[in-house]
């Protein structure tokens, strides 16, 4: 059984599910949170790949992502570099749970993206070569705005990874 680990951003302790439950326990983890408002993402994040899980799959040697976010419009530009080269992706959410259809390389990603208290949840699937992709991310803003945490659930055919990508604003 897979272990999902998942930053909680008050006091950085790590809380462990089998991986099976990550869509109950994402969600049931971002409805825990007080009735606060939504924090404001805006701003320019660094991957700390120190401080980030990648598990098997190998860590981008850079990654800068700008996020614009006003209302209910989010809009997210990542820059990556790494092994398999640079590869920059923009995506466009509401925060309201409206379904959002984003357009790249590999296709058409169709996402939702709801606050449930303090914490965002992105839930994004995808056809890729005849197979369903699914993600399930949960963004945490630590309590002085300085990290962001997305924990990431990518379910494929083949079986599912886990990824922890903690960021630093610029």
């Amino acid at each position: 059984m897979r272990v999902i680990r998942i930053k909680k951003s008050a006091d950085n302790a790590l809380m462990k599910y089998p991986s099976n439950a990550f869509p109950m326990v994402a969600f049931a983890i971002a409805s825990m949170a007080p009735a606060m408002a939504a924090p404001n993402l805006s701003g320019e994040w660094k991957l700390n790949a120190t401080k980030s899980n990648y598990g098997s799959v190998p860590k981008p040697e850079v990654m800068i992502r700008k996020i614009r976010q006003a209302g209910p419009s989010l809009v997210i530009s990542t820059y990556q570099k790494g092994q398999q080269g640079e590869l920059t992706t923009d995506l466009k959410y509401t925060t309201d749970g409206k379904p959002s259809v984003n357009k790249g390389k590999g296709g058409e990603t169709t996402g939702t993206a709801t606050w449930h208290g303090d914490r965002l949840l992105i839930e994004s699937a995808r056809e890729f070569q005849g197979a369903q992709l699914k993600s399930i991310e949960l963004w945490t803003l630590s309590p002085d705005g300085k990290v962001l945490t997305v924990a990431t659930r990518v379910i494929l055919p083949q079986g599912d990874l886990t990824v922890t990508m903690v960021f630093d604003k610029q």
